[in-house]
């Protein structure tokens, strides 16, 4: 059995994070010493590492939560459940990047159009004026 500050030393992060993921339901220590302390077992310290490896590859407490909870019950879930948490992830992050590309787009459009003449000052210039014309599409 670990103490928090042990099994915190152990998977890299701080006791406050794990206190965090007690609060969010992610971890429940395996019991309390005989002075109150909090103790985590082996299968806590593995719990902690799977977290840390979905948060590591961008997923949400709530798909965290949602993948342990299947984890705890394997043998009545399917992969096809736990693949539909990841495709959606895989899906979200593709929006994301569609936007990202064009607001890129649109920086670099604007960006490219502007001298950036340190000697020029800014009133004319052409990234203040296209954002302040009302008329243009964004």
């Amino acid at each position: 059995m670990y103490l928090i500050g042990q099994l915190a030393k152990l998977c890299d992060v701080s006791s406050d994070t794990l206190r965090f993921y007690e609060k969010n339901g992610l971890l429940r220590p395996a019991g309390r010493s005989e002075s109150g302390y909090r103790l985590y077992s082996e299968d806590d310290k593995s719990r902690v590492k799977f977290i840390l490896r979905a948060k590591a590859i961008g997923l949400s407490l709530d798909e965290i939560r949602e993948l342990l909870d299947i984890r705890l019950e394997a043998c009545q879930h399917s992969c096809a459940e736990v693949k539909a948490i990841t495709q959606a992830k895989l899906d979200e992050v593709d929006r994301k990047m569609a936007e990202l590309k064009r607001i890129r787009t649109a920086l670099k459009k604007l960006n490219d159009a502007c001298c950036g003449h340190a000697d020029d000052d800014a009133s004319h210039c052409s990234i203040l004026e296209a954002l302040a014309d009302e008329g243009e599409a964004h």
